[in-house]
């Protein structure tokens, strides 16, 4: 399986990631502070450390003005700086989740992106809904994980096998057939518990 972006959304998240850092350098200034963003089909995932809550709404509106971005999901934590040891063990968790969804069958692994801040893993991509779900389960069972947050765009199987059009860039076209009802909205935040 292959990245379900078209080139051109994947162009767009790189550049989208670059200005996030720019804007978030540029509002703290020389305050402390640590933002990273993670761009995926224009949904940007915002973690890290920022002074105050007025530092955190001013980069997440900063981040929404930026071309391409159709959602910010703003995670930013307020307070000093996260601790290097805890920065290096979210590193090794993100690898580990990463590996068991590439040990997953049935999970598209190359279409979703894991984030990991504080033992918390936010996965991203464009999947259906059963791929999401065994890539949580699958995440969840990560020695180190304590939360699992999924932050999928959901897809029909149909839309899945159609082939990509490189040429629209950042569009995505609306799935053909309705979600099941029990069905998160597409882009919304949805917790997989561990047990």
């Amino acid at each position: 399986a292959t990245d379900r972006r078209t080139a051109g959304e994947q162009v767009d998240d790189k550049s989208i990631n670059l200005k996030v850092g720019h804007e978030a350098n540029t509002i703290l200034g020389e305050r402390l502070g640590r933002v990273s963003g993670s761009s995926y089909g224009g949904q940007v995932l915002l973690i890290g450390d920022v002074p105050t809550q007025a530092d955190s709404q001013r980069i997440e509106n900063a981040v929404k003005s930026i071309d391409q971005v159709k959602q910010v999901i703003n995670r930013l934590r307020i307070g000093p700086v996260t601790e290097l040891s805890v920065r290096t063990n979210d590193s090794w968790i993100t690898t580990k989740a990463t590996t068991a969804l590439i040990n997953t069958q049935e999970v598209p692994s190359r279409t979703i992106s894991v984030t990991t801040e504080r033992g918390v893993v936010y996965l991203q991509g464009r999947v259906t809904h059963d791929e999401g779900e065994r890539a949580a389960k699958a995440v969840a069972t990560v020695a180190g994980v304590n939360q699992v947050v999924k932050l999928f765009e959901y897809v029909s199987a149909e839309k899945v096998l159609l082939p990509q059009n490189s040429s629209t860039t950042g569009a995505v076209a609306p799935t053909q057939n309705p979600p099941a009802p029990a069905a998160p909205a597409t882009g919304q935040t949805e917790v997989f518990t561990i047990d």
